[in-house]
C-alpha cells in the first residue's frame, strides 16, 4: 500500500503502525498529491491512503487522478485521512472515486480495519456515518448529474440490492431481506457495480440517490 500525507512524522506514525499488521506492506510513501499520482502509476498499490489538505496537489485533485483521469485502468482504493468529520472535501473525494474515508485520530486498530475493508472492495463507511453522509451528498448539487438511464440496465434483483446498498445494509443483512444466500448477494452486486462502471459499493450508493432512484426521508433511504 501507498501512505500519503504532508507531515513526516503522521507519515511515519501511520506506517509503523500498518507494517506492525499482519498482511499488509507499506510499498512507498508521498508529501503530496504530485508524488502520490506517480507512486500510484508506476506501483499500483492495492490501498492509497490519503490526507486532504497538501501543498502542490491536494488529496482531492490527486484521487481524481488516480481513480478517474489518467489512470483509470487502476485498481487502487483510495481511503481519504481527514480531520474533520464529514469535511466538505470528503464529498468531494468520494465523488472524485474514493472508497471511503477515516479520521485522523480514529484508534490503530480502526485504521488497520480500515485498509483491510478497502482492500477487499467493501464499503469503508460506518452505517451512522453513512446515515449522515448520504443525506447531506443528497443534499449537495453534483457537478454532473448521472442520467437515471444509467440504470436501465439493472435487473429487477439488482436494483433490489441497490436500493438496499443504499440503506447502508450489509452483504449479509441484504441476503436476509431478500431471503436467498451470501454467496447470491455477493454476484450480483458484483454485476451492478460492473455495469454501472462503478468502483465500489460506495458509489454505488451514491449513484442511487444523485440519479434520484432514493431520496432523503423515504422509505428507502436510510432511516
Amino acid at each position: 500500500m501507498l501512505v500519503v500525507d504532508d507531515q513526516e512524522l503522521v507519515r511515519t506514525g501511520f506506517c509503523v503502525i500498518l507494517e506492525a499488521a499482519d498482511g499488509i506492506t507499506v510499498i512507498a510513501e508521498a508529501a503530496d498529491g504530485a508524488q502520490a499520482v506517480r507512486a500510484a502509476a508506476e506501483l499500483e498499490p492495492d490501498v492509497i491512503l490519503m490526507d486532504v489538505r497538501m501543498p502542490e496537489m491536494d488529496g482531492l485533485e490527486a484521487t481524481r487522478r488516480i481513480t478517474g483521469g489518467d489512470h483509470r485502468s487502476s485498481r487502487s482504493k483510495v481511503v481519504m485521512l481527514t480531520t474533520f468529520d464529514l469535511d466538505d472535501y470528503v464529498y468531494e473525494a468520494l465523488r472524485a472515486g474514493a472508497s471511503g474515508f477515516l479520521l485522523k485520530d480514529a484508534p490503530r486498530h480502526d485504521l488497520i480495519a480500515a485498509v483491510r475493508i478497502a482492500a477487499a472492495g467493501n464499503a469503508l463507511l460506518a452505517p451512522s456515518v453513512t446515515m449522515r453522509l448520504i443525506d447531506a451528498f443528497a443534499r449537495k448539487p453534483a457537478q454532473t448529474l448521472p442520467a437515471p438511464s444509467r440504470l436501465a440496465s439493472l435487473t429487477a434483483r439488482e436494483r433490489d440490492i441497490l436500493l438496499l446498498l443504499a440503506r447502508g445494509l450489509t452483504n449479509a443483512e441484504i441476503a436476509a431481506d431478500l431471503v436467498i444466500s451470501e454467496a447470491t448477494v455477493k454476484s450480483h452486486v458484483g454485476n451492478l457495480l460492473a455495469k454501472l462502471g462503478l468502483r465500489d459499493r460506495v458509489q454505488a450508493v451514491i449513484l442511487a440517490y444523485e440519479t434520484g432512484m432514493v431520496h432523503p426521508g423515504s422509505p428507502d433511504a436510510i432511516s
